[in-house]
């Protein structure tokens, strides 16, 4: 039964469609006939790779009980169609030994063990299970996807053996696993190469943060703590910040981040929009915790409830109708501010659950933005507060603005740290295209050396790299040899830019026309857009601007993400499948999104930005009038009840 179900899974697999909820109830089998079946695509993804994003448990996809560390959103990494072999890993766990992995009462404990802690092998819960079935399902139990099986063909091929020794010879002996386990898709491991000494130093300082040996030390007293990461574009600076989630979640704290956006700096007070996220994030908790959270910011800002509300109008659909404000002089009423702002950051950064709030792209901040920054990090008070900013030291100088305000934190008595990350040695590059080509180090070391003279060691760069070599078809996978394959030769007289921005335009122009102009009005919204706001600039609909975007996510472009999805049925595949219209999208980096801008004309840049503008403004005055209706609604429902 085992073996069918891995063969089902293969097909879908087989149809670039990733099933995000594998488990028992998910599985049908006729008792008669045998047959199995696996059923429910209401997750389901039509994309061979899928952005998650750190949130409360109480709103995440699946079924947490069988969810992988990466669906988890806690992981630093995207997930793509292996994270279905942990799922039936899970499945196969329960069938086996009759219990869960991992078994809690508390979401968030639960979601800690996924991601960091080891279940106990099947084989030591019952010494009747033979090893290497205990041995296979551990396997797919594996943390990260490239531990894992990489086919399900491979899955298939190692239960079937089973079978046969057991049918032949009534026992199961153990035997090397994985032999047939081919991977013939071109995938490049997320791990992170070369930085080991670094993440150490970040992890390190959430240590002393939220108080060294704080699960032995209850009286250890938390800290406030900046630590700034520095680099070029595309060295890897989110990438390392994000190695922070485990440690969040075992300490049970909050995450927030956002960026300041290149072609937006104007915009100011950006660093609101991270606690507008923190408090989205609390409006997913149970209603207990809404009424533990009420409390807490009622009692901490008293009459000045009002001033929060203000700049994070979402405080009042967890605290209620705040008093109004009342007018003061200009410095009178931002001192106010400063002073309200500080009890209100430090209601959320508790022993009980530590605050890591992280700002990208600092060099690109406004000036009011900076000013919150170091009001953040002077607060008298102030504990279990870790503040993480990424910058392009290429593009400071010491009296730039940012500069300029991380001195005067510093000179306030705040730790100030720095991680200065450079490009990746010759070994690390080889080791990453050992990794991917599943080949040896001597092999690959031409090829390794060709990559870092057109990347200069570039982690981002390397990546795109490889994409288009492959997409090219210089990298190809031979089935006759089962190995991959390249011609040196040939990838020199392809004459691939040693520019990344023109690489990534190279790959854009080569996508259909629909697709490129999508891109282009995407790049002028930001980082992060919404669909709704980028078909209406374009004046298209929904469906539409959706499939043109899929071209360019299964390009590796943009991400899709995964909590935000609208349902409307779509005929994707052969398979009897309800897709899901994904309503916001990232792109995978900011080099993307300026090669995306770098293909709009001077000449029509002032017409494309009127365009996003208007339509903005359009949808801003609406959520306005549809946010006082709803608050408006909750309060007559508090009244009833």
């Amino acid at each position: 039964m085992a073996a069918n179900v891995t063969a089902i899974l293969g097909e879908i697999h087989a149809g670039n469609i990733i099933h995000k909820d594998i488990n028992p109830s998910n599985i049908i089998l006729h008792p008669e006939t045998g047959q199995v079946k696996i059923i429910d695509f209401g997750l389901s993804t039509v994309l061979t790779r899928e952005s998650t994003t750190l949130k409360s448990p109480n709103v995440l996809e699946g079924t947490l009980a069988y969810m992988s560390p990466e669906q988890t959103g806690r992981m630093n990494r995207s997930l793509d169609y292996r994270t279905d072999f942990y799922s039936l890993g899970a499945t196969f766990y329960e069938l086996l030994t009759h219990q869960l992995p991992f078994e809690s009462t508390d979401a968030l404990e639960l979601v800690h063990y996924h991601i960091a802690k080891q279940p106990t092998p099947p084989h030591q819960i019952n010494p009747e299970i033979p090893k290497v079935v205990s041995d296979i399902v551990m396997k797919l139990l594996a943390k990260t996807a490239e531990q894992r099986y990489q086919s399900a063909w491979g899955i298939k091929a190692d239960l079937e053996e089973c079978l046969t020794q057991l049918q032949s010879f009534g026992k199961i002996s153990e035997f090397p696993l994985g032999r047939q386990d081919i991977l013939d898709k071109f995938q490049i491991p997320q791990k992170l190469y070369g930085r080991e000494r670094e993440i150490e130093t970040l992890l390190a300082a959430f240590e002393r943060v939220v108080g060294e040996n704080i699960e032995v030390a209850s009286n250890e007293k938390g800290a406030v703590e900046m630590m700034l990461v520095a680099g070029y574009s595309g060295i890897g600076k989110s990438s390392l910040v994000q190695e922070i989630y485990k440690p969040i979640t075992r300490q049970k704290g909050y995450f927030i981040s956002g960026k300041f956006d290149q072609y937006q700096r104007n915009i100011p007070w950006a660093v609101i929009k991270v606690f507008q996220e923190l408090v989205r994030q609390l409006l997913t908790e149970t209603e207990s915790q809404l009424e533990q959270w009420k409390e807490k910011i009622n009692a901490a800002l008293g009459e000045n409830g009002g001033i929060i509300v203000e700049v994070i109008p979402e405080v009042e659909l967890i605290a209620g109708n705040q008093p109004e404000v009342v007018s003061l002089p200009p410095a009178e009423a931002q001192n106010r501010f400063n002073f309200v702002f500080q009890k209100f950051i430090r209601v959320f950064a508790q022993k009980e659950h530590p605050l890591v709030m992280f700002i990208d792209d600092l060099q690109w901040a406004d000036g009011a933005s900076l000013k919150l920054m170091q009001l953040l990090m002077t607060a008298a008070d102030s504990e279990y507060l870790f503040f993480l900013g990424a910058y392009r030291d290429n593009e400071v100088s010491p009296s730039h603005p940012l500069m300029i305000t991380i001195d005067e934190i510093r000179k306030s008595g705040t730790t100030v740290n720095y991680i200065w990350l450079s490009a990746l040695k010759e070994v690390h590059i080889n080791q990453l295209i050992v990794d991917t080509l599943k080949c040896e180090r001597e092999r690959s070391q031409p090829l390794t050396k060709l990559v870092i003279a057109k990347t200069q060691g570039n982690p981002f760069f390397v990546n795109e790299f490889l994409k288009s070599i492959y997409s090219e078809n210089l990298l190809i996978f031979d089935i006759q040899q089962v190995c991959w394959q390249w011609n040196l030769e040939q990838i020199q007289e392809r004459g691939f830019t040693d520019n990344v921005v023109e690489l990534i335009a190279g790959k854009i122009t080569k996508l259909p026309e629909a697709t490129q102009e999508v891109l282009k009005v995407a790049a002028c919204i930001g980082n992060q857009f919404d669909l709704k706001i980028l078909a209406n600039s374009i004046e298209n609909s929904l469906t539409e601007v959706a499939l043109s975007l899929r071209n360019a996510a299964v390009e590796g472009l943009i991400l899709p993400l995964s909590d935000t999805y609208k349902s409307v049925e779509l005929e994707v595949t052969s398979l009897d499948l309800k897709a899901e219209l994904i309503v916001e999208y990232k792109f995978i980096h900011d080099r993307v999104q300026q090669a995306a801008y770098s293909l709009i004309p001077d000449r029509k840049k002032s017409f494309v930005h009127k365009q996003v503008g208007r339509t903005l403004l359009q949808n801003t005055l609406f959520f306005k009038e549809k946010k006082k209706f709803l608050i408006s609604s909750i309060n007559s429902i508090l009244l009833l009840n």
